[in-house]
């Protein structure tokens, strides 16, 4: 049994997803310490309470948000300035911990603390998240203008950390790989038991998730569709018309999205690739000022599964218009391509002690 230590972003729940799967799939062979700093904390924390998995709270870096509930690119640099200012003690902390517990392998989905302190003790680290998709992926098909965001966007993410032993990444999309990019693998979404346990069907109803905000034009767009609506994460709160409004719950928001007709959502990677897993087209809303979720949008439309708009473009006519070509969209949905299960945990395995019995029923859940 391999000791692993696992850190990660703490911005909203991607992250924690597809951390959650990777240690679901592996803790009956291995144990893991996570060290999570916000969001990620918050959900993680509660699900392994009182279990062989450890949840360690750290700080992390994350979004600041103006008043308008866009994305602030000032704010959210001067916090990025404060956190650097505390790195070099975060190092030093984890560097204690690996001390202490001697892990084999540590893995990370896009934090900057624990790889620089595994390569400090001389501890190889693997990396596995989907921001890496701006460094290894060819996207020289987008707009130009796009194509120089995302070289600006991939130079960021190459300062989080640099050594890994592999680089895994994770998406909704398939862009391929950059010329002369070696160690590299591309998997698709990391899918939860119970999105994989998920029946789709096809219903009547939307599904709609926003982080952080929502939008009054949005809202009386949805309504003018005279479809039902069932809409997360901005609380529970009273019914509007067909319009209803659910605090987070993840069995039931699944249950939704698996007999939803198609998803309205802001264009998270991981939401985005459990939808089309379930077979859901989408309409992707990036965040204002959220340049990798712009990015998204392109690449969903691209792949021909979806589309995307602004949020202040977004209107009744333009959600009909979405609505009238769903089953063009789901009919280029390949769901197969959308579990990246199977792959990622045989990259994974390549840098861990080998089992003398591999757990079959672990792979047969990898597949379901």
């Amino acid at each position: 049994m391999a000791t692993i230590f696992y850190s990660l972003a703490g911005e909203g729940r991607g992250h924690a997803t597809r951390v959650r799967t990777i240690v679901e799939l592996l803790r009956s062979e291995h144990r893991f310490v996570i060290f999570a700093p916000g969001d990620a904390f918050d959900m993680l924390a509660p699900l392994y309470a009182d279990s062989d998995v450890r949840v360690i709270r750290i700080p992390g870096l994350h979004f600041e948000y103006a008043a308008n509930r866009s994305v602030s690119p000032w704010r959210t640099a001067l916090g990025a300035l404060a956190y650097v200012a505390k790195l070099p003690e975060l190092i030093a902390r984890l560097e204690r911990a690996i001390n202490r517990e001697r892990p084999d392998l540590v893995l990370t989905d896009f934090e900057p603390s624990l790889p620089r302190a595994a390569v400090r003790r001389g501890v190889p680290f693997v990396s596995l998240d989907h921001q890496h998709f701006l460094v290894t992926s060819d996207l020289s098909y987008l707009p130009k203008t796009l194509q120089w965001r995302a070289a600006g966007l991939g130079k960021i993410v190459e300062l989080y950390y640099q050594g890994q032993a592999a680089t895994v990444v994770s998406s909704f999309c398939f862009p391929g790989l950059r010329p002369a990019i070696g160690r590299t693998v591309e998997v698709g979404p990391l899918l939860r038991p119970q999105v994989l346990d998920a029946r789709a069907e096809h219903g009547a109803h939307l599904v709609v998730y926003l982080r952080k905000f929502g939008s009054e034009r949005l809202i009386d767009a949805l309504a003018a569709t005279g479809r039902e609506v069932r809409a997360y994460g901005l609380g529970a709160q009273p019914s509007r018309g067909k319009i209803h409004f659910f605090a987070i719950d993840e069995r039931r928001f699944i249950e939704d999205l698996a007999t939803s007709y198609a998803l309205v959502t802001t264009a998270g990677n991981q939401l985005l690739g459990e939808a089309l897993y379930l077979q859901k087209p989408v309409l992707a809303l990036p965040e204002p000022n959220n340049a990798e979720q712009l990015l998204h949008g392109h690449l969903l439309a691209n792949e021909l599964t979806g589309e995307w708009l602004e949020f202040d473009r977004v209107s009744a006519s333009a959600l009909r218009r979405f609505l009238a070509r769903v089953d063009f969209y789901r009919s280029h949905i390949v769901c197969e391509r959308m579990n990246g299960n199977p792959a990622a945990l045989a990259a994974l395995r390549r840098h861990l002690p080998p089992q003398t019995q591999p757990l079959q029923r672990e792979l047969h859940a990898s597949i379901r």
